[in-house]
């Protein structure tokens, strides 16, 4: 792993090797990169430090939804259906600390039932960490769902650590609500409608005290987020694949009537994978 933005002390001397000594230089900059930890493994709490959330201000806790996504190099968000063949096992190390970093992880009904959603796991490596910012031993996972036909035998609701939510619409059918309170879901009504308002999801899950979100999409409900502008910061793994087909891209839904400008905030990169943070300006 190798930071390549923002440029710091710590990366601008793998690009000053040069002139008659290049050799030389080049072998010590080398020298220097590996004890900075490029051209390794990261560990958990260096990447944890790379994308933590930001320092809260003053007074309540305003919440920070950051979504994680992938693609690949011609826009690709699924091959296949879903995400995993495009991903790699530092994309997976970096998934995996966006979810021990978050209070909530905030997902599509469609996405659950495409890629097998299951419970998020105790992390070890961050029990103290969490411990110490007051958080659950895992996140919740929120399901978005207007229907709620969703089957409840799931480990998703039979065997979660903390009870899995369910965000849906005030016309939701009272027999599919039931079925998802027998199984120990909780059930949160966030729109007037059949369908989830996003302002309203954001505002029920900080009202739990849930203020680092993390969505993990699917494309429709980061189109939703997109659209109604709450959307804080995307974390993007541009995957060295190419696909073609009909793939969905990573958001998807009507066009905003004016482009979203976000600012790079970091990029990471190892084997040919570019991790980038974009957030608002």
């Amino acid at each position: 792993m190798r930071r390549l933005f923002p440029v710091t002390e710590e990366t601008a001397p793998r690009a000053a090797a040069g002139g008659p000594d290049e050799e030389e230089a080049g072998g010590a900059a080398a020298q220097a990169g590996s004890a900075r930890g490029e051209g390794r493994e990261w560990s958990l709490a260096e990447l944890a430090a790379a994308y933590a959330y930001p320092e809260a201000a003053q007074g309540a806790p305003q919440p920070w939804l950051r979504a994680n996504m992938v693609s690949s190099l011609d826009g690709a968000a699924q091959h296949e259906g879903r995400s995993q063949p495009l991903s790699s096992a530092a994309d997976m190390r970096i998934f995996g600390t966006l979810r021990a970093l978050a209070d909530v992880v905030l997902v599509g009904a469609e996405t659950v039932r495409q890629e097998g959603y299951r419970p998020a796991r105790v992390r070890t490596e961050f029990a103290a960490a969490r411990a110490a910012a007051g958080q659950d031993p895992v996140p919740a996972v929120a399901i978005v769902s207007a229907s709620l036909e969703l089957d409840f035998s799931l480990p998703l609701f039979t065997s979660p650590l903390v009870p899995t939510l369910l965000l849906t619409g005030a016309t939701a059918a009272p027999d599919r609500i039931a079925a998802a309170e027998r199984a120990g879901a909780r059930v949160l009504v966030a729109g007037e409608g059949a369908g989830v308002e996003p302002v309203r999801a954001i505002r029920a899950l900080a009202g739990l005290g849930h203020t680092r979100l993390l969505t993990e999409g699917g494309p429709r409900l980061l189109g939703q987020l997109i659209a109604a502008d709450v959307l804080d910061e995307l974390c993007l793994t541009l995957s060295p694949t190419l696909t073609a087909g009909g793939a969905q891209r990573i958001a998807g839904g009507p066009a905003v009537a004016v482009p979203h400008r976000f600012a790079l905030a970091s990029l990471l990169e190892e084997d040919g994978f570019l991790f980038g943070r974009y957030r608002r300006p």
